[in-house]
């Protein structure tokens, strides 16, 4: 298998993996939770606040779960190699 092309020491599909995990996560804090939370956990605008530490928590559980999917479905592929 040919080694894939690395920028910054990463390879393009893992930096689409972390614009993805950024989108989703922002958009699951911004559209979904920020209008029930309290208001300590809502991002003000260019301040480092609770809500910065929230939305950083659900853009890592979203990477998590990308990364979770991958290893899955890499799995299954090898399954499937062996047969």
């Amino acid at each position: 298998m040919a080694k894939a092309r690395q920028f910054l020491g990463v390879t393009p599909i893992r930096w689409l993996e972390y614009l993805l995990a950024i989108l989703l996560g922002n958009a699951i804090y911004y559209l979904s939770l920020a209008p029930h939370l309290p208001e300590i956990f809502r991002h003000q605008g260019f301040q480092m606040d609770g809500g910065v530490l929230v939305d950083f928590v659900v853009c890592v559980a979203v990477y998590g779960l990308i990364r979770l999917g991958v290893r899955l479905n890499e799995g299954v592929f090898e399954k499937q190699r062996q047969r």
